[in-house]
């Protein structure tokens, strides 16, 4: 690992210096590529500066060890002990930081919320998880563009598409996708039974088109008058676009914008993410074959979240959490959620020795 680490580290340097000439800096497009770069290595370099201060703390404390002086012995066997914890902390965090990183993390996101089972309740709670991932990217600072919405008689929405613009965005809402189940009293149950339903989430990296080769002679657009909110424009001119990708069946409805430029924008951008995301899947299924993964984007059908109201209560299936406050979750709050799902994913990727 550290010899992979010391190539890292020549290649930083030589980053710093390139992100400094002059001729570089002119062609912004290759100098922001290369700050990349280089901002992604920091934190493994700055990491391996304190590895190598505590390694080299350790020689010396085992150099005082040799001294006449007990009390200097005395202080020495300190200095040795904070340094050996400091280096093996140093060592764990490094072996975090070298794990492959998932090039699709630093993206934005679509998102697509579908009711289940469940009927009207299923369409109201999607219309929930829509308010809690839009107030959980506010308190990130992120934007939420809604693309396409079929909302619900009752309530909610049968199916409602967005995208979340913002830094690491798709990092950290990769593990939504699934299926989220809600147990509780609906509005109009009467009798106070406890019903329960289903939400299907489905989380897709925007994509640029070098990403995909999409030939637009298999894609045939249909234009519609939009319906539902959205101001005076609504039903006054033939602004909705309806997308399908001929070779797969993809069918895509964009009617948020009122220029019907933009919605076939918006839409293209949907089906870009979902044949990279087929491809994906494509090759995470030939991946599961060999090795089960229970975090991250894995089947589709799986039940990964259980919301029981009654009792205040969210449970997370793949790493068995469990917590009582579920009110704060659906109001945003949630980050304890992902983050014990990023700690779980990275400890399974150490255990494979990825």
């Amino acid at each position: 690992m550290f010899s992979g680490i010391e190539e890292l580290e020549r290649k930083f340097i030589d980053l710093s210096d390139k992100i400094n000439d002059p001729d570089i800096i002119a062609d912004n497009a290759v100098w922001r590529k290369l700050m990349k770069e280089h901002s992604d290595l920091a934190p493994i370099i700055d990491k391996y500066g304190d590895y190598k201060t505590a390694l080299n703390d350790i020689e010396e404390a085992k150099l005082l060890l040799e001294e006449n002086d007990e009390e200097m012995r005395a202080l020495a066997k300190e200095e040795l002990a904070d340094a050996e914890k400091r280096a093996e902390e140093c060592e764990n965090d490094l072996k975090v930081l070298m794990l492959p990183k998932d090039p699709n993390d630093d993206k934005n996101v679509i998102m697509e919320i579908r009711g289940g089972a469940g009927g009207d309740e299923a369409n109201i709670f999607a219309g929930d998880l829509f308010r809690m991932y839009s107030r959980y990217a506010d308190t990130r600072h992120w934007k939420v563009e809604v693309m396409s919405a079929n909302e619900s008689e009752a309530g909610g929405y049968r199916e409602i598409s967005f995208m979340i613009i913002g830094q690491g965005a798709y990092s950290r809402l990769k593990y939504e996708s699934g299926v989220h189940r809600v147990q509780r009293v609906p509005a109009t149950e009467s009798s106070g039974r406890i019903h329960t339903s289903t939400v299907t989430v489905a989380v897709l990296p925007e994509v640029e088109e070098v990403d995909v080769k999409l030939d637009m002679n298999d894609c045939k657009f249909d234009v519609f008058r939009a319906s539902g909110n959205g101001g005076q424009c609504v039903n006054t001119t033939d602004s909705a676009v309806r997308l399908t990708h001929l070779p797969t069946g993809i069918v895509i409805s964009c009617q948020d914008e009122k220029s019907q430029l933009k919605n076939k924008e918006k839409a293209l951008k949907v089906l870009m993410s979902k044949l990279y995301d087929l491809e994906q899947q494509r090759q995470h299924d030939e991946v599961a074959a060999e090795r089960k993964s229970q975090i991250g984007r894995g089947n589709r059908n799986e039940r990964i979240r259980t919301y029981n109201f009654p009792q205040g209560r969210l449970t997370d299936h793949r790493v068995n959490l469990t917590i009582y406050r579920l009110d704060s979750v659906m109001n945003g709050d949630l980050d304890e959620v992902t983050d014990t799902l990023i700690t779980a994913d990275r400890a399974e990727k150490l255990a494979a020795g990825m």
